[in-house]
């Protein structure tokens, strides 16, 4: 009898599909990331759950149908783009998902498709590098946008004629672009404020313990460098400057007088804080700065060498090979077909947990 209660009571709470029901569609492109989908899935589910009532769906697509393959290896059965929504409910917005290889992908029938809906009014949102699916079909010219922050640069180089902007998302008219992420969650909740109410987005949020929801302004990415809470400011104000000043380049006697500091005071702060030093910390933001260049623009080697600050290009392939593993020939794609899993040699944490472990290694040999 209690087991019937339950049941009961189960049933009761699911879900009764009804006329306000929403369709969200995810067109998924090869290698897209898994957990972003996620995050953006879930707010759907849980108003469905908090409402009672039906009032979203979400489908998979992909332009040829069949099954896709994300990053994580995991696969989703997708339909084409020919589906068609499902009966009682209306189509809310398509979200276009596209990770490792988008920013060379583009296929003129997804691009005619997204052309189709954004002439009827149905808002689209562009997810991580699928940015760049929507700026090449010239969905984006003369709007806001943004991409995730480690192909930004690229995407900036990439379409002038957009308002590129390095945020957690944009929101122009029925155009959206979203950094990936985490950044998912807000952008969904965004819209269920704004499509439903305010007191729906919020306890979603309370049910999946997302209680710092992000305006579309707020920053993808601490300052370059360490992403600890406890970095020295002085630490955090260079790193500012070195980013800002890459391809015009700053010595390093300019940037303590910046700083209203001794060169030296500051070389033991970047040595204590970081193993390294300043002249190595500033190179390795230039060659962050290159790997992106490269992997997300058409830009010949030398052109990406002077953009990043290098005055010659032998000292620039030098360098790239030396902290990377390869040479900038070699680099231009950022997961080729041939590797099974995507891999990003050389991070801030590669370079600075390096040179602290070299720096340990000496002084034990000291001691020795």
């Amino acid at each position: 009898m209690a087991a019937e209660r339950h049941s009961m009571s189960e049933k009761a709470k699911e879900p009764v599909v009804g006329p306000r029901s929403r369709e969200m569609r995810f067109v998924l492109l090869p290698r897209f990331n898994m957990a972003t989908l996620a995050t953006m899935i879930e707010p759907l589910r849980i108003a469905n759950y908090v409402s009672g009532e039906a009032l979203y769906r979400w489908e998979f697509l992909t332009p040829d149908g069949g099954s896709v393959k994300a990053s994580n290896m995991m696969e989703l059965a997708c339909y084409d783009l020919d589906h068609r929504i499902q009966p009682g409910a209306t189509l809310d917005c398509v979200a276009l998902l596209g990770s490792w290889g988008a920013e060379r992908f583009f296929d003129n029938r997804l691009a005619n498709w997204l052309r189709g809906h954004e002439r009827h009014g149905v808002p689209l949102i562009g997810v991580e590098i699928g940015s760049y699916i929507f700026a090449r079909a010239g969905l984006l010219t003369q709007r806001q946008a943004t991409t995730h922050w480690s192909f930004f640069a690229g995407f900036a180089e990439s379409f002038p004629n957009v308002d590129a902007r390095e945020q957690m998302f944009t929101i122009d008219k029925q155009m959206m672009t979203c950094a990936g992420g985490l950044a998912g969650i807000d952008l969904v909740l965004h819209r269920i404020a704004a499509t439903q109410d305010e007191e729906l987005a919020a306890e979603i949020a309370s049910q999946m313990l997302h209680h710092r929801r992000a305006e579309p302004h707020f920053a993808q990415r601490p300052l370059t460098g360490p992403t600890t809470p406890d970095v020295h400011p002085v630490i955090k104000r260079v790193s500012q400057i070195l980013e800002d000043r890459i391809e015009d380049s700053i010595s390093i006697p300019e940037l303590c007088r910046q700083m209203k500091m001794p060169q030296r005071k500051l070389e033991r702060l970047f040595s204590r804080h970081l193993g390294c030093t300043v002249i190595q910390f500033y190179r390795f933001v230039k060659l962050q700065y290159a790997r992106t260049l490269l992997v997300s623009t058409s830009m010949d080697i030398r052109e990406i060498s002077v953009a990043s600050g290098f005055n010659s290009m032998s000292y620039f392939s030098h360098c790239f090979a030396k902290t990377f593993g390869r040479k900038p020939s070699q680099y231009r794609l950022a997961w080729p077909e041939a590797e099974t899993t995507p891999s990003w040699p050389g991070t801030m944490y590669a370079l600075t947990h390096a040179a602290k472990a070299y720096r340990a290694e000496k002084s034990a040999s000291r001691t020795e």
